[in-house]
């Protein structure tokens, strides 16, 4: 289920993304902050799970509690969780399987049914099919060696549905503020030279207090020449270089526009440091923080260039697209919506979903989804328990206890009886020869389907990352016994020794204090 987060401020967020509630909400509790460290780094590390972990964190705290309060001590249950989940981490990794060796139309169906997995709890699970395939395009279209996150572009536009989002093979971004004249510029081109700057193509106006001494007018319309001669200069060689598409990350303004304009350049200025930066690498360009000496000889090296470059009417905005870029392998995602929210909730979902695709080619395993593994995985526990003979055995019984709250969330989240659900998930995975193990819960129907003919897989990083992190963080819970709290250093005015006279110790500045001269 979505949760709604209103903060003081007045802005409402909509989102079930486990790391985002947890960044939202204005946790004091110094133990809880852990639990939120915990979900922002499995956010950064996998991008999916965020949910997962604090669940299974607080799942391993419930069930350790009734043993600490009988009086066990809690470094006997942090010892015998660490050695569950070893037995678990190593479950999975015999469980996972691989991708490998497969032709590159099989790992693309593959990746998409991962990223539907990762999409089918979010808000646009409507729409996971079309999505999951934008998702898989535009990790394909990364370098695979790099895979960099940052090189994939998600632009919102508000208006349309969900249906009306496309992917451009290349740098999409909003068109900037514009001057008049900009409606004569050419709005496309193919192989353009691009030319990026750093520097303003604008006549500044004089600081304030400014001031110069003259002796006639023709000094003042010499000054006010040589500030034209210099933009016009800057201007020419910008021309001269060949370039024909012109952007800068600070103002170009209407005269240099309408002189663009004039010679079927294009311009855009107060482009996005983000944007610039993806260009910059898409295309080869070199941004330039000065135009002295930049002629058509020398601005080979300088100036990048796209296959093609056009401005597009998307919904009530005005995109410029970047695409066929030869140098780095970059793509945009312009994503539609009916309302703020809405489209900030697909843009979560999105970049869960390009994380698991990504983390699913670097470590090309996967497992069943939909609680199959952790049903599995809480069965090899309880049969590792029955070796022990101490007190780990009630332990490691707990941690695999533990484990079920998996699929018994799942089937509260779809509406369904966790206590049936679970009976025959048991059931399953309680077969000797194995047959059962890949069966999780089957959201569609409130029964039981085997998640990995039914294509509901997960990258198995995101399970071992999950587990090893919350376990660790129960274990950091469970190590403390005691909150020191000093509360007067939480007032300031309390801890401020009293300057008035007093008897004592505490007299002012003209009485016998002990050892003090008489």
């Amino acid at each position: 289920m979505d949760k709604l987060i209103h903060d003081d401020k007045g802005k409402v967020t909509i989102s079930n993304d486990g790391a985002t509630i947890m960044r939202l909400l204005e946790i004091i509790h110094p133990a809880a902050k852990s639990l939120v460290d915990v979900s922002l780094a499995q956010d950064a590390e996998v991008g999916d799970g965020t949910t997962s972990v604090v669940i299974l964190s607080g799942e391993f705290l419930k069930e350790a509690k009734p043993f600490v309060e009988e009086g066990v001590h809690p470094r006997s249950i942090i010892k015998a969780y660490r050695m569950a989940c070893e037995l678990a981490l190593a479950k999975i990794k015999e469980l996972s399987i691989s991708l490998e060796g497969r032709s590159d139309a099989e790992k693309k169906d593959l990746l998409r049914k991962c990223a539907s997995t990762t999409l089918n709890s979010k808000l646009v699970s409507g729409e996971k099919e079309f999505f999951s395939q934008i998702v898989v395009d535009a990790v394909s279209i990364l370098d695979p060696v790099l895979l960099e996150l940052k090189m994939i572009g998600i632009k919102k536009v508000q208006g349309g549905g969900l249906r009306d989002s496309f992917l451009v093979d290349g740098v999409a971004f909003k068109k900037t503020f514009s001057y008049a004249g900009f409606e004569q510029q050419p709005k496309s081109f193919t192989n353009p030279k691009i030319l990026l700057l750093n520097i303003e193509l604008e006549l500044k106006s004089e600081r304030e207090n400014a001031e110069i001494r003259l002796d006639s007018p023709e000094q003042y319309q010499s000054i006010v020449d040589a500030e034209w001669n210099i933009i016009y200069e800057k201007l020419d060689l910008c021309v001269q270089s060949g370039a024909q598409i012109v952007l800068s990350r600070l103002a170009i303004g209407d005269l240099a526009t309408q002189y663009f304009a004039d010679r079927g350049v294009f311009c855009a200025g107060r482009v996005e440091a983000p944007d610039m930066e993806r260009v910059q690498k898409a295309t080869g360009a070199r941004v330039q923080t000065t135009v002295n000496g930049l002629n058509s000889q020398n601005a080979k090296g300088v100036l990048g260039t796209c296959a093609t470059f056009e401005e597009k009417q998307v919904g009530a905005e005005r995109y410029n697209l970047f695409m066929g870029c030869p140098e780095a392998r970059t793509a945009t995602i312009v994503l539609r919506g009916g309302s703020e929210q809405f489209i900030d909730e697909a843009d979560r979902s999105l970049h869960d979903a390009i994380m698991i695709v990504r983390r699913a080619l670097k470590h090309a395993e996967i497992v069943p989804g939909g609680g199959a593994i952790e049903m599995e995985v809480s069965r090899h526990l309880r049969e590792a328990a029955l070796t022990h003979t101490s007190k780990s055995q009630l332990f490691i019984k707990a941690f695999a206890k533990a484990l079920e709250v998996i699929p018994r969330q799942l089937c509260n989240n779809a509406g369904f009886d966790a206590t049936d659900v679970l009976n025959k998930l048991r059931q399953k995975h309680a077969a000797n020869d194995g047959s059962g193990r890949n069966f999780g819960v089957d959201v569609n129907t409130g029964g039981v389907v085997d998640t990995y003919d039914a294509f509901v897989w997960e990258p198995s990083l995101v399970k071992l990352n999950a587990i090893a992190s919350a376990t660790e963080a129960a274990c950091l819970i469970l190590s403390v016994d005691e909150t020191v709290r000093n509360p007067k250093s939480e007032n300031p005015q309390d801890s401020m020794p009293a300057m008035g006279g007093g008897r004592g110790r505490g007299r002012g500045m003209g009485g016998r204090g002990r050892g003090m001269r008489r």
